[in-house]
């Protein structure tokens, strides 16, 4: 849940259609709802199902999702509770396209409700459920039938029967199935309308909106009895002793999408982890399935792909984190940066004037000391950044060639945009310079000109003598002084008055960009006030014990569970994990890094986009914010970012160097790291012990720098 403000709305950018973003709010004046002579009052939930659950809360209100079970492969994907029931109540259904075309799968076996004793994810798409049931036949207190089901996100649905008892057995089987092929912001706001009626259709049932939508489920075997009045599909099933028997269902909508993640070459490899702490794999493994299942498709572009922000709320193009889930994946191979960069660039904004080569992007809350901040800034700065460092990870030149023009217009909107100081104020704040926005700026302008070095482009030198009058003007205006060592300022007013708050934003500081030869770009901090931002971001204060705080614990406002205010974001505290260890702060980048494992590990090693800032105690555990995305992009290509900074790879591709810079404690022991790509070839590298690193596998010719 990454809130925007709609009240000061930036214009939005041209979002390929498949790739509508889901807000939690329904549409102002669009219900939801069908129209009534299609539809039928929601019906009540049989006895023994969905008691003591949850329905929605009041209009526009988010609902929770923090333990919803939700297999992902956009534009599809299917949100459960753990019992596995369907209820239709709340968000449970499967989706496409942000349309619900299932709410209701209610199974009852001979007249009862299954007991569901587990309920979890299997992989990133696909969740299963272990049920029993108590039949007469049962000789004693031991259920004799088990029941599971295993649903995935693109709505198949197969539920196996196996009976434990030692004779045949009858079982009758019933499914109560409906819809309301409402969409998921109407269903989040509260408003998804009754449900449509249904008229039996081959194997299953059919449901029809007025708009034109449809919904068939069908039934492999097919029913015994179908009754459209009240949804119900029956079967009697034979099990004898010993025996399994299986019904599969399919939920499906016109023709057969396919996930983008599923289709032609993959865009991500099978990357390993493999470690003396076998939770890295983990982690890697389920943040690599996350990404694949958040892909969507650019029709515009055959084979364009790029990351939604993430489900359920934002399965869309956010430019900003598709961005840097981009750049944090580089060293993944280069393919998913160069889809995502050509399909933000026919977002950028043409012609003449001041906002001429910015990218759009809405407004974000920045919490209680700031105003919004323009996510479509960050985007236009991140642009030039991501096409630099995916040249040194091994970019096709011809992807370079037709993203160059792009990146250059990022420049161009940067240096109109700047004031007389050298400073970037915020377009939606008149004249407020924000700390965080300078770091981006600054990184772009270096990096920037190293890519117009490198294709024979005009303006290096200026852009480089640019950057170095911010990075006068940041130390001279944005470090307060103080006895314990001073800090960054979060922002200085139009006024010149400054905001002293401390919060992650700052860990941008610490990114400073990757150029040639395996060296980084000059920061606007000095290595003295590096020293004292790593001691701020190790403190207590900012380390809760699993992540970076977003707010520091003692500053005015505080609180753990806001999303600028307190809480973990995940994205952040792998900036400031690999910036530490990047300056050679290899404490507090481990400290984090630690915490970030532990809550990886109480999160099943699907990381959300947050998580509560609380303090961490013995036997704790981290608290979930009740309606942050999960997956999400940049959480997902954080886990990628942080396990590869503790080999500090650093390619140069063009020059047909790789330098390696491990992190010298080796904090999860000996780790492999395969499955990455440099230079457009397979590349694996080994960390010892003792914190050595070893290439093992690399493109031929590549060699090892310093």
């Amino acid at each position: 849940m990454e809130r925007t403000v709609p009240s000061r709305p930036v214009t939005q950018s041209r979002q390929p259609p498949e790739s509508r973003p889901v807000t939690g709010r329904a549409p102002s004046g669009a219900s939801g709802a069908p129209a009534a002579p299609a539809a039928r009052p929601r019906p009540a939930v049989p006895e023994g199902l969905g008691r003591g659950r949850p329905g929605p809360g009041h209009p526009g209100d988010l609902p929770p999702v923090h333990q919803a079970l939700i297999c992902v492969a956009l534009p599809r994907l299917a949100m459960s509770a753990d019992h596995g029931q369907l209820t239709g109540h709340g968000l449970e259904g499967v989706y496409q396209s942000g349309r619900r075309l299932l709410s209701r799968c209610l199974l009852r076996v001979a007249g009862r409700e299954p007991v569901t004793v587990q309920g979890r994810l299997v992989d990133s798409d696909r969740a299963r459920f272990l049920s029993v049931v108590r039949t007469p036949a049962d000789p004693g207190p031991d259920p004799g039938i088990g029941v599971e089901r295993s649903r995935d996100a693109e709505g198949t649905e197969r539920i196996t029967f196996r009976s434990s008892l030692g004779r045949t057995t009858r079982l009758p089987v019933e499914i109560a199935v409906g819809t309301d092929l409402a969409d998921l912001g109407a269903v989040a706001a509260g408003r998804p309308g009754p449900e449509l009626r249904a008229t039996v259709h081959d194997a299953g049932m059919r449901w029809a909106a007025p708009d034109g939508t449809h919904a068939v489920l069908t039934a492999d075997p097919p029913p015994k009895d179908a009754l459209a009045s009240a949804g119900l599909l029956r079967w009697e099933l034979e099990l004898p002793p010993g025996a399994a028997r299986t019904i599969e269902l399919r939920v499906r909508s016109g023709r057969p999408v396919r996930p983008a993640g599923r289709t032609g070459e993959p865009v991500l490899p099978e990357a390993r982890a493999e470690s003396d702490d076998p939770r890295a794999d983990r982690l890697l493994r389920t943040a690599l399935g996350d990404l694949r299942g958040l892909l969507l498709r650019d029709p515009s572009r055959p084979g364009g792909l790029y990351p939604a922000a993430g489900v359920p709320w934002r399965s869309g193009l956010a430019p900003a984190e598709a961005l840097w889930a981009a750049r944090m994946a580089l060293p993944l191979g280069t393919r998913l940066a160069a889809t995502t960069l050509h399909t933000v660039a026919r977002t950028q904004r043409g012609g003449s004037g001041p906002d001429a080569g910015r990218i759009p992007g809405p407004l974000r809350d920045a919490g209680p000391h700031l105003p919004p901040g323009c996510t479509g800034v960050e985007a236009t700065l991140a642009f030039p950044v991501v096409l630099a460092e995916a040249r040194r990870w091994g970019l096709p030149d011809q992807d370079l060639v037709e993203l160059l023009p792009a990146a250059e217009r990022c420049l161009e909107w940067l240096r109109a945009a700047a004031d007389g100081s050298g400073m970037l104020p915020e377009p939606s704040a008149a004249g407020l310079r924000r700390a965080e926005t300078q770091a981006h700026a600054h990184r772009a302008a270096l990096l920037g000109a190293d890519l117009l070095d490198a294709c024979g482009r005009p303006g290096a030198d200026a852009w480089r003598d640019w950057a170095a009058q911010l990075r006068q003007c940041f130390r001279e205006d944005f470090w307060l002084d103080d006895p314990t060592g001073g800090r960054p300022a979060a922002a200085r007013a139009a006024d010149g008055r400054p905001l002293p708050h401390l919060g992650s934003g700052a860990a941008h500081l610490l990114d400073t960009g990757l150029l040639g030869g395996g060296r980084l770009a000059e920061g606007l901090l000095d290595k003295t006030r590096t020293e004292q931002l790593a001691r701020l971001l190790g403190s207590p204060a900012m380390d809760s014990g699993w992540g970076l705080r977003s707010l520091g614990s003692k500053e005015p406002g505080h609180n753990p569970f806001g999303h600028r205010t307190g809480a973990v974001r995940v994205h952040e505290t792998a900036v400031a994990v690999t910036g530490l260890a990047a300056a050679g702060h290899d404490e507090e980048a481990l400290s984090l890094l630690r915490g970030l494992l532990d809550a990886a590990e109480a999160f099943a090693y699907r990381l959300p986009e947050m998580y509560a800032g609380e303090q961490r105690t013995a036997d704790a555990a981290p608290a979930p914010h009740p309606a942050a995305c999960r997956p999400v992009a940049v959480a997902s290509a954080a886990a990628v970012q942080v396990l590869t900074a503790l080999a500090g790879i650093r390619p140069d591709a063009p020059a047909g160097t790789v330098a390696l810079h491990p992190v010298r404690s080796a904090p999860l022991g000996e780790i492999r790291l395969s499955g990455l790509s440099v230079a457009g070839e397979p590349f694996a590298v080994r960390v010892s012990r003792l914190g050595l690193g070893m290439v093992e596998e690399a493109a031929p010719g590549l060699q090892l720098g310093v």
